[in-house]
């Protein structure tokens, strides 16, 4: 069994800092419980683990909003903070710090750390051309600041990276730019600015990017081809008045950008802690014997794997243990969006539905891969209802009525192995656990519930009730039945903490250590059996899209849509001609997995995917979908192949095939995906 007790594991964990200008929405959550998730596995299995987070307080758009609404920002950020925290709390988000960036912890670390980049000779000064708002009448941060891309042409992207094709830029180098503070098209002006020269750590960071296993490897091919083959660019970490943040004392009148001092607050947010707790800085951030353990979404992979460590070697922190990463949340195959009312927000999810619900969805979708999750509100309702109350619960709710008035049986009845197997398979679940892959944990899980319900079925207690003189067989059957639920409460505890309070207080036995998974209880009373899940309905989440979509001030007779319905009419390409049975079975269309993709320099469209078709078969396919996708973000997907296309040789290689997609080209592209259950090899009928 996968527990640490004798040896205990320090651990330091962080999530990325919420941004003090909005609410937590649902897309936002899915790295909170991510992360909340790992911890609470964690501390069940006997490590010492410290989660600490911060609200990311400053910036432009917090100083724009409190003159809006007529408060300092220090009034906007401390009702943000207690809104945050309350949304958190909502979800059984367990932080044991959270701070903020504008703390005086946080400001003696700033100035700490850029005492020793500037003593390492790593800061420079020079006038830059920036992007000023005419109306709201201040300079433009990167977030602040939308356009085209100007390396690929894709329209509406942030200041400082493109979503579509990954390319770093400068918001002046935006093409058609406009400001989101005002709407209006900024002028450039000329200020000073101070930049940390990033070159001069090229060495380091490719040492550190190479080695261990800090990174995943599709993340680290993914920084080597986009950055490090080549110089990297200087880090312009200034900002000038007016700006709300912490002033540079060596810069009178300059302001750390928000990338600067919103990761230090991961360290300020410990320092917090403590000193809360009589603890000692250095143990948590400048020691071999912790792990720090950091968990982002995919678009801030640049400043988390590069800038950070560079900040933290040069200062003398610990760098980076591991950088979980993952994917984005789309609703119903869509980017979540105000206008559709899938932007939800997390108050208005609370209204609806059980937080627990949503926390097992994404347990569910979440692997150790970076992939972007998909919430289908048929799914998640079948998914929730199938598993968690018609698997889970059901197995203690069809015994537990009986049970408190027999108690457990002294020494455990024959169950046919059940709960054997089910300990066995700890080892497994914890390793899924340990690794990210918390979507095989719960499958595996739930193969277990398969196993334990047939036993109750067979067993009918309800009929062994109405016999007196069978009271010592429905003894036996409510123990095995609820020590199974037990094992199936402990596995589940990390993603369920309610349901594993529920379980504690059913049996008389709290749920604090994995090991209690080992052994069955016996011997005790059993309370009174109380209602642990309700069944959720589809209306209650057609209601939250309602209620999403007038919180965004959307018009409210606008019927809401179903998030899956999406389909639109056929509009430039018309069907093709008929064919015949016979003609489709000739292609031969296979699941197949993406083991290595790559760029292909000499081709404007092309990534060079590597396929496994299971065991040792591999095909090499060039597919045109370079604009639409990063190459690290396909590797582990598994994608629909054409495998009997006959091979065709280009300039660039022999391509064996072709995966499926769909869409007009360019960046509108979309490869055709796999349900989960898919094995590479299988054919597609």
């Amino acid at each position: 069994m996968n527990t640490q007790k004798s040896n205990p594991r320090r651990l330091l964990v962080t999530s990325a800092l919420p941004y003090a200008n909005g609410p937590i929405h649902i897309g936002h959550l899915v790295e909170y419980i991510q992360t909340d998730i790992w911890v609470r596995y964690q501390k069940l299995i006997g490590n010492r683990c410290v989660y600490v987070c911060a609200d990311d307080t400053h910036g432009t758009a917090i100083m724009i909003r409190a003159r809006k609404e007529g408060r300092t920002e220090e009034e906007l950020i401390a009702q943000m903070s207690q809104s945050h925290q309350a949304d958190f709390a909502g979800f059984d988000i367990k932080f044991d710090n959270y701070g903020s960036t504008h703390s005086d912890e946080n400001r003696q670390l700033c100035h700490q750390i850029w005492a020793s980049m500037r003593q390492a000779g790593l800061i420079a000064e020079r006038p830059v051309a920036q992007l000023y708002d005419p109306e709201a009448k201040t300079f433009l941060a990167d977030r602040f600041v939308r356009g085209t891309c100007p390396n690929c042409g894709r329209a509406d992207q942030p200041g400082d990276n493109c979503g579509a094709c990954g390319a770093t830029y400068s918001p002046i180098d935006l093409i058609d730019p406009k400001s989101t503070l005002s709407g209006a098209t900024p002028i450039v002006k000329e200020a000073l600015h101070l930049f940390v020269e990033l070159e001069k750590l090229h060495d380091f960071l490719a040492q550190w990017i190479e080695s261990g296993n800090a990174l995943q490897a599709e993340t680290a091919n993914y920084l080597k081809g986009q950055f490090l083959a080549k110089d990297l660019r200087d880090w312009d970490v200034s900002r000038p008045a007016p700006y709300f943040g912490f002033e540079i004392p060596d810069a009178p009148g300059n302001y750390w950008y928000v990338w600067f001092d919103a990761p230090i607050g991961y360290i300020a947010s410990t320092l917090q802690w403590c000193n809360a707790n009589g603890e000692k800085l250095a143990d948590w951030w400048q020691s071999d014997e912790c792990e720090v353990h950091h968990f982002i979404g995919k678009d801030i992979t640049y400043f988390h794997t590069l800038f950070w460590p560079g900040m933290l070697k040069t200062a003398g922190f610990s760098l980076p243990t591991k950088v979980h990463i993952h994917g984005f949340l789309n609703v119903g195959g869509e980017k979540m969006s105000k206008s559709t009312g899938t932007l939800v927000a997390a108050e208005t999810y609370l209204k609806h539905a059980d937080p627990s619900f949503l926390r097992y969805f994404y347990a569910t979708k979440l692997t150790a891969r970076i992939e972007d999750l998909d919430l289908g509100p048929e799914e998640f309702v079948d998914k929730i209802n199938s598993d968690l109350i018609g698997k889970v619960v059901n197995l203690a709710s069809r015994v537990g009525k009986f049970a408190s008035g027999t108690g457990l049986s002294e020494t455990y009845p024959d169950d046919g192995g059940l709960f054997a197997n089910a300990a066995a398979a700890g080892d497994e679940i914890s390793q899924a656990y340990e690794t990210g892959d918390y979507s095989r944990a719960m499958r595996r899980i739930m193969e277990l519930a398969d196993a334990a319900n047939p036993y109750v079925e067979h067993a009918r207690p309800w009929d062994l009730k109405k016999d007196p003189d069978k009271i010592d067989q429905l003894r036996d059957v409510c123990t095995v039945a609820l020590n199974l639920f037990r094992q199936l409460s402990i596995y589940l505890a990390p993603v369920l903490p309610r349901l594993a309070d529920q379980c504690g207080e059913l049996l008389g036995d709290p749920i604090v250590d994995w090991q209690q998974s080992q052994s069955p209880l016996l011997g005790t009373p059993v309370n009174a059996f109380k209602r642990m899940m309700d069944r959720v309905q589809i209306e209650d989440l057609h209601k939250m899209i309602e209620d999403s979509r007038v919180e965004a001030a959307e018009t409210p007779s606008t019927p809401a849509p179903v998030w899956n319905d999406s389909d639109q009419p056929l509009k430039a390409e018309p069907l093709a001609a008929e064919i015949s049975i016979d003609d489709f079975a000739k292609v031969d269309l296979r699941i197949a997995r993406i083991i290595a993709a790559e760029h292909v320099p000499e081709a404007n469209k092309l990534l060079k995917l590597t396929l496994s078709l299971g065991g040792d078969e591999r095909r090499q396919v060039f597919a045109g979908i370079k604009a639409a996708y990063q190459p690290e973000a396909l590797v582990g997907r598994l994608v629909v192949m054409v495998a009997n296309l006959a091979p065709r040789k280009m300039r660039f290689g022999l391509s064996e095939g072709m995966v499926t997609a769909a869409g007009p080209g360019g960046v509108e592209v979309f490869l055709l995906g796999v349900d989960e259950g898919g094995q590479p090899g299988q054919r597609v009928h």
